[in-house]
């Protein structure tokens, strides 16, 4: 079989695109964000050697769901806005081995680092989002910016927290129906973090870290993408709506809510909307 230059591979383009829209956001900051893109073998084997492995590296947890998954990786300490110069410092692609406690190197790092340091983070949320959709393959995570303003001054109750975002516009109930998640402040790349977040996506598509950023989750980059560009165009409104310090007089009302999900054929996350279609206060 022919291996194709790498550089030129789709999953690697993608992310080159995505990292550096992410910056040009102005969401990757210095070293913020990652990001993991699950590789199917039909996929990296027209661009990669599989067999060969550059090293081997332990994990500090166990993914035996994840056995012999293919991952595109962000590294650590690497700036977003460099992606494209070099693919190959700043990127890896890891496969998780038999047992689930480690990971081969089949490429990228040159510099000899390490994939980001949310990798307990990405790997447990991949293995969550598996198990409901095996169409899954993106986690993002980047610090979106009026996200994290808004988890400052907004209630912390992951219910009221997605009808806030429901009712900034028209289209949030339809783009992400199962709600966001929102954990307690937590200590970056721990595994804590990582068993957390992957609880939390059992749930909803979308984690919310405060003071921190959000992480998705979709079948493709796109998807993982608008999740996040949809929450934070939703929280840039409510965000303005605080800044006016005039008292709403009109807003997307819960029955408005349950007709645009009938009308998509989507079904909201339970508990948010009250049966009667009455606003919730």
């Amino acid at each position: 079989m022919k291996i194709h230059e790498i550089s030129q591979a789709p999953f690697i383009r993608e992310m080159c695109e995505a990292t550096h829209q992410l910056w040009a956001y102005g969401w990757a900051e210095r070293n913020g964000g990652n990001i993991s893109y699950r590789l199917p073998l039909e996929e990296v084997q027209y661009y990669l050697n599989v067999h060969q492995v550059k090293k081997t590296i332990a994990l500090d947890f166990t993914v035996k769901s994840l056995a012999g998954e293919i991952f595109l990786v962000s590294g650590s300490g690497k700036y977003f806005k460099n992606v494209q110069k070099n693919p190959a410092d700043s990127l890896a692609i890891i496969r998780i081995t038999a047992e689930g406690d480690k990971y081969d190197l089949l490429w990228g790092l040159e510099g000899d680092d390490l994939p980001t340091s949310e990798l307990a983070s990405h790997l447990q949320c991949h293995a969550v989002r598996l198990a409901q959709d095996p169409e899954h393959r993106v986690i993002l995570h980047t610090h979106a910016t009026a996200i994290s303003a808004m988890t400052f001054i907004h209630e912390l109750d992951e219910k009221k927290f997605t009808k806030t975002l429901w009712q900034m516009i028209t289209e949030c109930i339809v783009v992400f129906p199962d709600g966001v998640s929102v954990l307690p402040w937590m200590v970056a790349g721990t595994n804590q973090l990582g068993t957390a977040s992957a609880e939390k996506m059992r749930e909803s598509r979308i984690v919310i870290w405060p003071h921190h950023g959000i992480m998705s989750a979709g079948q493709t980059m796109d998807d993982a993408f608008g999740l996040v560009e949809t929450a934070e165009k939703a929280a840039q409104i409510y965000l303005q709506i605080c800044s006016t310090r005039q008292d709403i007089k009109q807003q997307i009302t819960d029955q408005q809510l349950i007709d645009l999900a009938a009308k998509f054929h989507v079904k909201p996350k339970a508990g948010i909307l009250s049966e009667e279609g009455q606003q919730n206060d």
